[in-house]
């Protein structure tokens, strides 16, 4: 039973097609070479996209160089089973790839799969499979893909679509142009090719998605969620509601909110000093300016370990005598929280400080007189000089 072609502009049907092998200049290596074919269900005017992969990517980018050779978009889509569009087939309700329906979301067509094995679903295309083959692939030599590719294009306007269709007895190209262009849906914005994948989020608080970190609330923690990711923003999805968004990162980096962690453990994951010391002022003023003490280093970081134990120390022996002991220590100019724990579990905390006696105070053992150090003074008679006849030998003498 021949069916009607429907209205110009409405539907289109594609349907993927080995053409043969070729040499790629990337790889070194001859590889299968397989045909996108897009066939104007009413004007019969083609596109062929070639490509070395049946990947939902491949796909897309065949689509979005159709929707620039025919200068808009039709109305319904009518694939063959491809395994990127339809996830599982069925003859009354297909369940279509995540992937292809947010494409076709964003462009805005309709998806109405052929049924497994059901050529006749899409007769349009599946006899466009032999003409590609024949007429265009049979007996040429290409370079690679690339070269490929623009003589497909070209051949698809100037043979493919002049000449008289053996159906209709009339140009595909004339008619196109005539009647279906106009009916075209408008061609949208590129398409951002996102990343769709069920994530886990790990006790950490972190799920992991285009080998980057991004966190969520404790609350999601061992539960799979489904996230998409493109080239600005990473969403998280449950049961398809939105539970969370992040920036997208490259890959090994990490994004944190800081409001997805628990309190108590923030300072500590983000290194967040201000908000370590402010911990700390708040269980006491000394207390406060003992921690900036503990963290005065170049690498301050590594001393975050010494003021957890400090705040330990207000947990076991409560805020009042760690802050007088921290204000003893001050005094004594001694920075070591080992010594404040000694000073609480003796006691000690609100002792006077002893401060050391100053140089030369008092008597010590080895001290000496000051007087043990005058140097005597010697009184040294002076002697007449000799006359100038003297003899020499004489002052010599002398």
């Amino acid at each position: 039973m021949r069916v009607a072609d429907g209205d110009p502009g409405v539907e289109c049907q594609l349907d993927f097609a080995y053409m043969g092998m070729l040499d790629d200049p990337h790889t070194g290596r001859r590889r299968k070479v397989h045909a996108l074919i897009f066939s104007a269900v009413y004007s019969r005017h083609q596109f062929v996209w070639l490509t070395y992969s049946q990947t939902l990517s491949a796909v897309i980018a065949g689509c979005e160089a159709a929707w620039e050779f025919f200068g808009g978009v039709f109305a319904v889509i009518v694939p063959d089973n491809l395994k990127p569009v339809v996830n599982h087939a069925d003859q009354l309700t297909p369940t279509l790839g995540d992937g292809w329906l947010d494409y076709a979301q964003h462009v805005g067509f309709g998806t109405d799969p052929a049924r497994v094995r059901s050529p006749k679903d899409k007769p349009r295309v599946e006899r466009a499979v032999q003409y590609v083959r024949g007429n265009f692939w049979a007996g040429e030599h290409f370079t690679d893909l690339d070269d490929a590719q623009a003589r497909a294009e070209r051949w698809c306007r100037e043979v493919a679509g002049m000449r008289v269709h053996g159906t209709t007895c009339a140009r595909p190209l004339e008619v196109f142009t005539a009647a279906e262009q106009p009916q075209l849906l408008p061609v949208p914005a590129r398409y951002d090719q996102p990343i769709l994948k069920q994530v886990k989020v790990h006790k950490d608080f972190h799920a992991e998605i285009g080998k980057a970190l991004y966190s969520l609330p404790g609350q999601w923690i061992g539960v799979t969620l489904d996230a998409r990711a493109d080239s600005e923003l990473v969403k998280f999805y449950h049961r398809g509601q939105l539970v969370k968004v992040h920036p997208r990162q490259r890959p090994g980096a990490r994004h944190t909110d800081r409001a997805d962690l628990p309190e108590d453990n923030v300072g500590y994951a983000m290194r967040d000093l201000t908000t370590l010391v402010a911990t700390c002022a708040g269980h006491g003023y000394h207390v406060g300016i003992y921690a900036e003490r503990i963290l005065d280093h170049p690498l301050p970081w590594t001393r975050m370990r010494s003021v957890y134990a400090l705040i330990g120390l207000v947990k076991r022996y409560g805020p009042s005598p760690v802050d007088a002991a921290c204000e003893t220590a001050l005094v004594m100019d001694v920075i070591s929280v080992s010594k404040i724990s000694s000073m609480l579990a003796a006691g000690t905390e609100t002792a006077t400080p002893q401060l050391p006696a100053a140089a030369g105070a008092g008597h010590t053992r080895f001290a000496r007189d000051p007087s043990e150090f005058t140097v005597p003074t010697r009184h040294i008679t002076a002697v007449p000089p000799l006359p100038e006849d003297a003899d020499p030998d004489q002052e010599s003498n002398r």
